[in-house]
């Protein structure tokens, strides 16, 4: 049966991410049972496609961060909201689409460029502080992208018992933050 959704496509093409496939039009169209002219009614070009993939991804990582905060993001400090994204990164299920920005090298820079963009949002006010609690809230920050990108791509996944010391050193740095 084919899938005629946005949403249903872009979830085809993300289990291609999964699965270390190649993301082009035909392979997404035979995933999802489409037509390249079915997949093109929902994305003109390939790299409509891939940002569309970002957008996706990203969106669904600010969503699940925004449920384990105690309030609306816009509302808490910026401190609880890297909290929230270090226990997010650590504490998750590993996911190989997670780094949908790095699938295809040809619009690498774009799509690491949207992924930034998207993910920003999160840390809205970070420039406005000085560089000490900058480089606190970034070091956290840091320690939790290692751990997502190692589960993200299967290498050096951290053990159970590491995660705990990865948040507990993070949240030793966030305590040194007042934002």
């Amino acid at each position: 049966m084919a899938s005629n959704s946005r949403e249903e496509v872009l979830s085809c093409a993300l289990d291609l991410v999964r699965a270390g496939e190649v993301v082009s039009f035909d392979s997404v169209a035979r995933r999802s049972g489409l037509s390249k002219p079915g997949l093109m009614y929902h994305f003109r070009t390939k790299k409509a496609m891939m940002l569309a993939l970002v957008d996706h991804v990203a969106a669904g990582w600010l969503e699940e961060m925004a449920t384990r905060l105690s309030s609306a993001p816009e509302t808490t400090t910026l401190r609880e909201r890297v909290g929230v994204y270090v226990d997010a990164c650590v504490t998750r299920e590993p996911d190989p689409a997670d780094i949908v920005m790095l699938a295809d090298p040809r619009l690498r820079e774009e799509l690491t460029i949207r992924w930034a963009d998207r993910i920003s949002s999160w840390f809205v006010g970070i420039a406005d502080l000085d560089a000490t609690e900058r480089g606190y809230l970034t070091a956290a920050r840091l320690l939790a992208d290692g751990a997502w990108f190692a589960g993200a791509t299967g290498v050096n996944i951290p053990a159970p018992d590491e995660r705990a010391v990865i948040v507990a050193a993070a949240n030793e740095l966030l305590s040194k933050v007042e934002a």
